[in-house]
């Protein structure tokens, strides 16, 4: 389908690609993926031409459609299923053509657009339209009358109707929720054409495709499988390349101390002169580049607070005379991990607010521990960073009057060490301000991390050291995002936001996934109709997490048992050693008598103890530790 010959580019000086090749078979779903940075939206503009090489070719067969999201959103009057139908050009030309045509032309246009399936045309518009969010009814709204984001979407559909023969999407999760994240994966692996989709959403790459090009010093090497096998195939080449070049560095040494030795001695100067090529043929073997990803700074609460740790009862939340959310009645306790789902719009911000108190209930209560403290971290949020500031500045402000070691080490911890801390947040890419705006939210241990879609502009190996950031804090967590493998790592609770209300949600992420794909995710969510899944499991998720509350204590009284066992163990192996000389009995029988009334009476306590330790080791199991 597309082959790509010995690619060079560069931007003022830097290489971009450097002589990369690559090819993608006819009919394949190949996922680019690389660090930010990388380049791999540049690789896309010399797709389409918008980028001139500097050396090598793109080939593509004659005739072949690319397509890619338009970077102009449209906003004209028209409405989105009349955006949608006019991306597939000849459709439009024909049908156009067909109101004046007579005759054998009018009869050739009607077999074309049987071909095409142009009368079917505007089912499969709105079918993906409303896979992409959109009801019966906005659809027939003038574009126009959307914010951006849902503009884009409006874009991406219009893109997947006309159906190129290439298709190009860079990062299309980034402007849809979860449920539209759903989908897409559904639809780009029933795709019938060639796609090529950048993405940092692990899931998609893993559900959706089936090679990996991976763009990374300049090079393109196409793996066949999903990122997980990519991953591990990555790790194998690292493995196997760093034995050769250890290999190859050990070979070289030894030839090298060779000719040192004999190159000034006549009898040897064959030999030498041989080892002398030899050294010049073997290609240096470049170890591959590891690039440090550095970690995300959630520190937790010095002190936990007593369960729950927010109760909301018959709460309703909105704006004005707006209620967007009622009938509220939920607790979080001090380390759960809940994760909101439910479509754009339905409340869940809305919902973040109000527990985190950014938002005061129209009515009920919601009640929370006055030492309680929040962060609270949105993309939005961003905007509120000084563009002219360094994040050494932003950090320093919140620590007034202390040393600039200690300012610069706490910055290194957000992932700013050294010059990198003094450079301005207006030159700072999007992964770097969310990272720099994430450590601020958390700054002083927070009892609750409110994250909402906290993954855009990160790459796959940053989310996972986000994943394992928010698995290490030991507070509670409310997550929004549409990064299913984040979801499923973090959160052992899902609440669905939608209806004008929130409820926890009995299944897991496949029941969910069923669930927006079946198309009954409204009655699912309803409050006055019971969950299809309630009567029949037993939610372990929040099972887990309502008996996680009682881990704390139940590991301090592990750790007061376990230093019991260790001094009756010691108290035995002293008696031990003290009954071990067989002089005892002979020399005080009624000391040595004492002695064993206290060694039976230690190992009869330490088994005692031993049991309660097993047990409360069980308990904690049981818990999810």
């Amino acid at each position: 389908m597309l082959h790509a010959n010995d690619l060079t580019y560069r931007i003022a000086g830097r290489t971009i690609l450097d002589h990369a090749s690559f090819a993608l078979p006819t009919g394949s779903k190949v996922g680019l993926v690389g660090r930010n940075g990388a380049g791999k939206t540049t690789l896309f503009r010399i797709v389409q031409g918008e980028a001139s090489l500097e050396s090598g070719e793109i080939a593509l067969p004659r005739g072949v459609r690319v397509g890619g999201v338009a970077q102009e959103a449209p906003g004209g009057p028209e409405s989105l299923i009349e955006v949608v139908l006019a991306a597939d050009k000849e459709r439009t030309a024909l049908l156009a053509e067909a109101d004046t045509a007579d005759g054998f032309r009018r009869a050739e246009i009607e077999t074309r657009l049987t071909d095409i399936g142009a009368y079917s045309a505007p089912a499969r518009a709105a079918s993906i339209l409303h896979g992409l969010g959109f009801d019966a009814e906005a659809q027939n709204r003038p574009c126009s009358s959307f914010s951006g984001g849902w503009r884009m979407r409006v874009a991406l559909a219009a893109v997947l109707f006309s159906e190129p023969d290439l298709l190009l999407l860079d990062e299309p999760t980034n402007y849809l929720d979860l449920e539209g994240t759903l989908w897409l994966y559904e639809y780009l692996d029933r795709y019938p054409h060639t796609v090529l989709v950048i993405s940092h959403d692990r899931e998609l790459l893993d559900t959706s495709v089936d090679h990996i090009l991976h763009l990374d010093q300049g090079k393109l090497t196409i793996y066949r499988g999903g990122y997980s096998s990519f991953a591990k195939q990555l790790a194998e080449k690292r493995e196997l390349t760093a034995k050769m070049k250890a290999k190859q560095d050990a070979e070289r040494k030894h030839l090298q101390a060779f000719v040192d030795r004999f190159k000034a001695k006549a009898s040897k100067a064959r030999q030498a002169q041989s080892r002398v090529k030899r050294l010049a043929k073997l290609e240096p073997i470049a170890a591959l580049v590891e690039n440090e990803v550095l970690a995300f700074d959630l520190p937790g609460p010095e002190r936990a607070l007593a369960p729950p740790l927010i109760a909301v009862e018959g709460a309703a939340a909105g704006y004005g005379d707006r209620t967007i959310l009622d009938r509220l009645n939920l607790t979080i306790q001090p380390d759960d991990r809940i994760a909101l789902l439910g479509a754009n719009g339905n409340g869940k911000s809305t919902f973040c607010k109000l527990i985190g108190g950014r938002l005061d209930p129209l009515k009920g209560e919601v009640r929370w521990p006055t030492k309680m403290e929040v962060a609270y971290f949105a993309q939005h949020q961003v905007d509120e960073l000084n563009p002219s500031a360094t994040a050494y500045d932003h950090v320093a402000a919140r620590m007034p009057d202390t040393p600039v070691a200690k300012i610069r080490a706490r910055a290194a911890r957000f992932g700013f060490p050294g010059a990198k801390a003094d450079t301005p947040v207006s030159s700072l890419s999007g992964g770097e301000k969310a990272r720099l705006l994430m450590g601020l939210a958390a700054f002083n241990g927070p009892n609750l991390l409110i994250l909402d879609e906290p993954t855009n502009h990160l790459d796959i190996d940053s989310r996972q050291a986000l994943m394992e950031a928010i698995n290490d804090y030991t507070g509670a967590v409310i997550l929004v995002s549409h990064d299913r493998f984040l979801i499923e790592a973090c959160a052992d609770r899902l609440w669905i936001v939608g209806n004008g209300s929130v409820k926890p949600f009995d299944g897991d992420m496949d029941d969910y996934r069923k669930l927006v794909l079946s198309g009954e995710l409204e009655p699912q969510n309803r409050s006055d109709k019971p969950q299809a899944a309630a009567s029949s499991r037993i939610d372990e998720r929040r099972a887990a997490a309502e008996r996680r509350v009682a881990l704390a204590p139940l590991r301090k009284k592990l750790e007061t048992l376990e230093a019991r066992m260790s001094k009756l163990t010691e108290v035995i192996a002293k008696v031990d050693a003290a009954l071990a000389d067989g002089t005892a009995f002979q020399k005080d029988p009624a000391k040595a008598t004492e002695l064993s009334r206290m060694r039976a009476e230690a190992a009869g306590t330490l088994a005692s103890v031993e049991e309660e330790w097993l047990g409360v080791s069980s308990e904690i199991e049981m818990a999810g530790a």
